[in-house]
């Protein structure tokens, strides 16, 4: 029995659901494999779905492996509200009319965004400023100076548009916030912006298409891989 458990290694792509911690799915597959060396590398919002790479056994070492990995996105996001969180998830803190503007004009502000930029991590991130999670500031309501970061954005397509919906995909390097990048995109639009759907796509050379759910994984799709 202490062999079989000694032989449970790899890595599992999860197709994250929406609703769902990255936390809640490292419990699940615990309880799934019985064991408790397992780990993810690299969070989605509950409020995100896709691609979650996890790691189990010694793979939980190489978690560094994956940290420079660009990662691609589909999402959607609406024009004319801003939320506290940047997603739907969030309350709707200001409105802005977007009736003035055409789809030409959405299409050159999304695509101006394209190549090396400067990002301002959100204050719902992970990121830490003066030793503090900036999400822990951000639920006690407090809001400090964030220096922004030089991200890439190396694809950045429009998929569809229906005013005031536009949903577009998106290859980025890492530390990219989707969220921000649809702020953003609002602002030089002048009507604000926030995602109501996001959903990662790949993660370097790993693709959902090759994910199963959290139901459905059994321990045969560990899959080995030599980095």
């Amino acid at each position: 029995m202490e062999k079989a458990k000694l032989n449970k290694e790899g890595l599992v792509l999860i197709d994250k659901p929406r609703g769902m911690t990255s936390h809640d799915v490292v419990d699940c597959l615990r309880r799934k494999f019985c064991m408790k060396r397992i780990g993810h590398a690299g969070t989605l919002d509950p409020d995100a779905t896709g691609l979650l790479i996890m790691l189990v056994g010694k793979y939980t070492k190489m978690f560094s492996r994956f940290v420079d990995f660009d990662k691609e996105y589909t999402g959607v996001m609406k024009l004319g509200e801003k939320t506290s969180t940047g997603d739907a998830e969030g309350k709707v803190i200001e409105t802005s009319s977007w009736a003035q503007l055409s789809e030409n004009m959405v299409r050159e502000a999304v695509l101006s965004f394209r190549g090396e930029i400067e990002q301002v991590p959100p204050m719902v991130s992970a990121v830490r400023i003066n030793g503090k999670r900036l999400y822990k500031l951000a639920r006690k309501g407090i809001e400090v100076e964030r220096p922004p970061r030089k991200i890439r954005i190396y694809e950045l397509e429009i998929m569809n548009i229906e005013l005031p919906l536009v949903e577009f995909y998106v290859k980025c390097s890492k530390g990219t916030y989707i969220r921000k990048l649809a702020e953003d995109i609002g602002d030089k639009l002048g009507c604000g912006a926030h995602m109501i759907e996001i959903k990662r796509t790949a993660i370097g050379p790993f693709s959902l298409e090759n994910a199963v759910s959290i139901d459905e994984v059994k321990e045969a799709h560990l899959q080995k891989h030599i980095f």
